[in-house]
Parts: structure tokens; sequence; C-alpha cells
């Protein structure tokens, strides 16, 4: 357990694991809350749809060229104003919620959000690998960074929805607003932040080398096109989580809440079990974590009460905990150092703008049939999916490198 906890001694591993972790959390209550805002006050599907291609999508063909603009910058100086706008933009929300809504204000505040935090997580995950991989610490401490992830999921959804219920939206957010604050007070108070060095060249050709090298043959390139190619399955229930848990489930904000909370506590789940089998075969964990979430949405597809959905939730958040972190860390460990933050932001575009597609399958199928249909057809989806794996899989694996078919990461 000491060797498994040895990234947290490395400086500034410690600070940055921190910050991330407060980050996730103010993320998770911003997205719980900004859901329920926008699903109370239209009572309709199509906003809430809207809402996460705008806060989601969008972002994703913005990210990378903020990325690119910002990633040979000072860390200690661009992380902390990249948070304090996050802070102002949920402040902003605080005000629309109470003083009355708006969708398109609304709407641009979270593409405002939306690009800022994929720029800030790929910037953070470059700044991980840049600080463990010299140590060989870079697993260890992706993991340590899930379960982080995890307990902030959790702990961000839970209060989210016992916010909202118990004193209103706008609390909630000026809440998000000052965990933003404090990530950037963190990273601003932190020395020995890694700095790429490297030659100066326009953003515009540093932008263009990051989709060289994810375009040339190598794990690479097969990770992210992986990832891409199932993304949408993962993504389909997404936008339709809240109308699930209040229309088809009849449970409240709180309970709504929980039902993501749940799925945070599986990733802490799969955090820990990934902690233990990491060693193995990247393909053989994708794979079985990809057949968990596909069983975690058809039970979900058939639950009939909250604790059943939960409990599926967990199923599927596991699957999610050790999918997601074998993805990154094969890519990081395929990645040279000075092109970690700009091809880290191309793998949190992709699972940003590839689930377009599957929030408006997912949208369409809950329209017009029923949440429980769109449940069904995302994890029969994952597991035809895991399915053609299985069969590729003794053509894909030859030289047994970790992340040569991998499946997609998961939300």
């Amino acid at each position: 357990m000491r060797g498994r906890l040895a990234p947290a001694r490395v400086w500034p591993f410690n600070r940055l694991l921190l910050s991330y972790t407060l980050n996730e959390l103010g993320d998770s209550v911003g997205l719980v809350a900004m859901s329920v805002l926008v699903f109370d006050r239209s009572r309709e599907i199509a906003p809430v749809i809207a809402f996460f291609l705008v806060a989601k999508f969008v972002p994703a063909l913005l990210a990378p060229m903020l990325t690119a603009r910002v990633d040979r910058l000072p860390l200690r100086r661009v992380l902390p104003v990249i948070y304090l706008i996050e802070a102002m933009v949920f402040a902003a929300l605080a005000l629309v919620a109470h003083a009355g809504f708006h969708l398109a204000l609304v709407l641009c505040l979270g593409l405002i959000d939306g690009s800022l935090a994929l720029t800030g997580r790929a910037l953070t995950r470059g700044a991980v690998a840049g600080v463990l991989q010299p140590v060989d610490l870079l697993k260890e401490g992706n993991a340590l960074m899930n379960v982080g992830f995890a307990v902030s999921s959790v702990g961000g959804a839970a209060l989210a929805g016992v916010l909202v219920s118990k004193i209103g939206l706008p609390a909630a957010l000026l809440l998000d607003a000052a965990s933003f604050v404090a990530v950037a007070a963190v990273l601003a108070a932190t020395a020995g932040l890694p700095h790429v060095v490297a030659a100066a060249e326009p953003w515009g050709e540093r932008l263009r080398a990051g989709l060289r090298f994810a375009h040339e043959p190598g794990p690479a390139r097969v990770l992210l096109i992986g990832q891409a190619v199932a993304l949408i399955c993962f993504t389909m229930v997404a936008p339709i989580d809240v109308i699930y848990a209040k229309r088809t489930l009849g449970t409240t904000s709180a309970g709504f809440g929980a039902l993501l909370a749940a799925w945070g506590a599986g990733i802490v789940i799969g955090s820990l079990i990934y902690v233990g089998v990491r060693k193995r075969s990247a393909l053989g964990l994708i794979l079985t974590s990809s057949a968990a979430i596909g069983a975690g949405y058809l039970g979900m597809a058939s639950a009939t009460t909250l604790l059943a959905a939960c409990a599926f939730s967990v199923l599927g958040g596991a699957g999610n905990g050790v999918q997601w972190i074998a993805v990154v860390t094969a890519l990081q460990e395929a990645t040279p150092s000075e092109l970690q933050a700009r091809v880290s932001g191309l793998l949190e575009s992709i699972n940003a703008a590839v689930p377009g597609v599957g929030f408006v399958v997912g949208g369409v199928i809950a329209a017009a049939a029923s949440p429980r249909a769109a449940f069904a057809v995302a994890g029969g989806g994952i597991l035809a999916l895991v399915l053609v794996g299985l069969l590729v899989r003794p053509s894909l694996t030859p030289s047994g490198r970790a992340g040569q078919r991998p499946s997609p990461a998961a939300m």
C-alpha cells in the first residue's frame, strides 16, 4: 500500500492531485445544478439536450486551440486564471437562477465553462505525466487521481442534490464558484510545477504538431480512434439522466444526485480495483470494464426503484473507473513529454465531441420511446462492441503492448 501511495509524496503531484480533486468536485456540483436548472425551468427534453451539446460538444472544438495557445505558459499562472474565470461563470449562473431563467445566457455560460474545463484538465494531465513519468509512478498517480475524481463525483453529486433541494439553485452555484476560487488559490501557491521547454513556435503550428502525432500510425492513434468508436453508446444516457431519475423513477433532485453519486462510488471501487490489477493487459481490462458498463446500463433500463438503479449505477461506475484510467495511462506512456498537454487535450476533446452524437441519439430514443429504451439500446450496443473486441483480440495483441486495441474511455 505504501508503494501505491508513493506518488502522493512526490512534489508537486500532491498539489496537482488536491487541485484536480477540488476542480472535479466543483464540476460535479455544477453539472447537477445546471441540469436541474435547465430541466426545472423548461420542463422539456430539447433544452436539456441543447445544454449538453453546447456545454460538452462545442467546447471540444475550441479546447484544442485554447490548449495549444497556453500550454507553453507557466502553469502556476495559467491554471489559476482558468479556474478564476470558471468561478465567475458559476457566480453569473447563480445570478441567472435567482433573477430569472434565460436559456441563451445559460448556454453561453455553459460554453465558456466547458471550454475552460477541458483546457484545465488537459494541462493538469500533462503536468502529472511530466512529474511522475520520470520516476516511474504514472500508473499509481493516475489511480490516485481517479480516486480523487470518484470521491468528488460522489460528494459533489450528493452535495448538489441536497443543496438544490434544501437551499436552492443559487446557493449551490455560489458554492461551486467558491470551490474554483479555492483551486486557483492552491495552484497559485504551488512552486515547482513542470514547464515545457521547447523552441518558440506559433500556436497554430503547435496545434498541428499534436494533430500530426495523433494521426501517425501507433498506439496513440489506436487509443484515440478506439475511444471514439464506441463512445456514442457510453454517452447516450448522459443528457437523460435527470429525466430518467425524475420521470421514470419518480424521484426528487436529491434522488437524482444520489443516482450520480452511486456512479461516482462505483468509480472509486473501479479505481481501487485498477490499483491491484494495473499490470495486466490493458486490452483485457478495457474489454472487461466496458462489459461492466454495458451490464450496468441494461440493469438501469429494467430497474423500478431508485435503490436498484443506484446498485446498477455502481456496477457501471466500477467499469468506468477501470477503463478510463487504463486508456489515459496508455496514452500518456505513448506520448512524448512536449506533446503531453496537447494529446491529453485531444483525448478530452474526443470525450466531449463524439458524445454529441450519443446525446442526440439518446435524446431521440427517450423522446420517441422512453428513457428506459435509451438505457437498453446503450447497454446492448456496448456489449456488442465488447464481443467484437473479443473476436479480433488475437490479431491485435501480438506484441503484448498496452492499449493496442482499446474500447472507448468512459464518460
